[in-house]
């Protein structure tokens, strides 16, 4: 954080979401950033997975419901 309190996204969480692709289940190979915001929304009612997957899927979900996904969109080009 700097000295205002602001929360500033870190790039290298965004830059690694930008890259992971879902591992398993109906979207298995498609980026998370990609993800259908129902399908992370149905995972943070049954409870995300363990470990690095798990807090990535809620960065996405964070970043998702939020309206936040502008975040992504330079990210798209790598």
């Amino acid at each position: 954080m700097n000295q205002k309190n602001e929360c500033v996204p870190d790039p290298t969480v965004l830059l690694e979401l930008a890259k992971m692709k879902m591992p398993f289940g109906k979207y298995k190979g498609r980026l998370l950033i990609d993800l259908p915001e129902p399908y992370v929304v149905w995972f943070s009612r049954k409870g995300f997975p363990a470990g690095k997957l798990g807090d990535m899927l809620h960065t996405v979900y964070e970043i998702k419901v939020n309206g936040l996904e502008y975040l992504f969109k330079p990210l798209r080009n790598l």
